[in-house]
């Protein structure tokens, strides 16, 4: 991975992500906007992020907010990843993106201009606005990627198969280039209304609304939801290396299994195949993997969960192995979260820490491994990480990482 680009709840670039994420900072507060006296429990973890300061007003107009992310965070990937993109055949080039809710706040924008205001002048752009592809077209078209443009749509694991299947295609030798990841902006009334009504977001911690989401505590009450990008750029190792690119670090392997005895309950043997299935790819053992970014969304059920799967396949070492849960800082951006977890697993083992599980005050019987809970640790040289996604819909993906010092 040679470039890496954010707009997430912890600051609009990778350096402000970092600072934020290894001092504890949490991006989830009480929202302020017309509907919140609406929501049983008014939180999210919004992006610091204003389009008309990135595009023109015509360009706007056709851009969900979702995707003005995704064009964002591709921006800063390509620079950082300071490729010279006239030396790559465009045809060996693609975007791979990861969403699952796509363009959320134009939809519920056309539903209320014609359900409740009963008129049937619906913007122009709506479909192109609200179809799950168009930030992946978006930076197709705005780099002249004539590659594969794939959207991958698995709920919270979108972004993560999305990077995972980009990284096929460039280590099979298909690409030359690939960007990947995810976005979301799924803090629209109708969306959270929806989740809401699915009783898995968290109630407010009344003593501090941003310490609501509590991965692996047994106070947890649910996730909270967030909005916000992440991309990467894969290129093989050997071009990267050739061209004297920065190397932020390198996909090792990729595991990917489906859940089907129920469409929302994860299981413990399910999300044990997907890690199992990625160390089979990367060809390690799990004595190899030094920490694990947790899918830890907050939940009852998943946080037990995936304790569970971590156990089945590390055995008894599990509880030596660091576990950060940082849904607890970022929120759940949903599709987006995969490749968020990504990057800050990169940042991870580049400054040699572990990031923190916050507001993890009450230990739970079901979840006793080493959380990392509360501060960041410090000086832990880890080299090879799991970073896992989990998701409605039974998708388990989960990704090897590897420090850039390894070759």
């Amino acid at each position: 991975m040679t470039g890496m680009g954010v707009v997430s709840p912890l600051g609009g670039s990778v350096v402000e992500v970092y600072a934020n994420a290894a001092r504890g900072r949490s991006g989830i507060h009480l929202l302020d906007v017309a509907f919140a006296p609406r929501l049983n429990a008014p939180l999210a973890a919004t992006a610091p992020f204003d389009g008309a300061a990135h595009f023109e007003p015509p360009r706007l107009r056709m851009l969900d907010r979702s995707s003005q992310f995704a064009l964002v965070a591709a921006r800063q990937a390509l620079a950082d990843a300071n490729c010279d993109r006239s030396a790559v055949d465009p045809y060996r080039a693609g975007s791979f993106v990861g969403t699952g809710m796509g363009g959320s706040q134009s939809n519920d924008d056309g539903y209320q201009t014609l359900y409740a205001e009963g008129s049937d002048r619906i913007k122009p752009f709506t479909v192109l606005m609200g179809m799950h592809n168009a930030g992946a077209a978006w930076i197709a078209i705005d780099h002249q990627l004539r590659g594969p443009s794939l959207t991958y749509s698995t709920a919270c694991s979108s972004s993560a198969v999305a990077i995972g299947e980009a990284w096929l295609r460039v280590a099979g030798g298909r690409l030359d280039l690939a960007i990947a990841g995810g976005a979301e902006a799924p803090l629209s009334f109708g969306s959270m209304k929806a989740w809401e009504a699915l009783h898995t977001l968290a109630m407010i911690d009344a003593s501090d609304p941003s310490a609501s989401c509590k991965p692996f505590s047994k106070d947890r009450s649910g996730m909270v939801l967030g909005e916000g990008a992440a991309m990467v750029v894969l290129e093989p190792w050997d071009r990267a290396v050739a061209r004297g690119a920065t190397i932020h670090g390198e996909v090792l392997g990729y595991g990917l299994t489906t859940d089907t005895g129920h469409i929302t309950r994860p299981s413990v043997e399910g999300q044990a195949a997907a890690m199992r299935a990625a160390l089979q790819s990367a060809s390690l053992g799990p004595l190899a993997i030094d920490a694990i970014n947790a899918h830890g969304t907050g939940t009852l059920a998943n946080d037990a969960v995936e304790t569970a799967a971590i156990k089945a396949v590390f055995g008894s070492r599990a509880s030596a192995i660091p576990i950060s849960a940082t849904k607890a800082m970022h929120g759940h951006l949903l599709g987006a979260s995969g490749a968020l977890e990504c990057v800050l697993s990169l940042l991870a083992m580049q400054h040699s820490v572990v990031f923190p599980t916050l507001h993890l005050a009450t230990a739970d019987p079901e979840c006793d491994l080493d959380y990392v809970p509360n501060v960041t640790r410090t000086q832990f040289p880890a080299r090879t990480m799991l970073s896992n996604s989990f998701a409605f819909g039974g998708t388990n993906a989960v990704l090897v990482l590897r420090a850039a010092c390894d070759g």
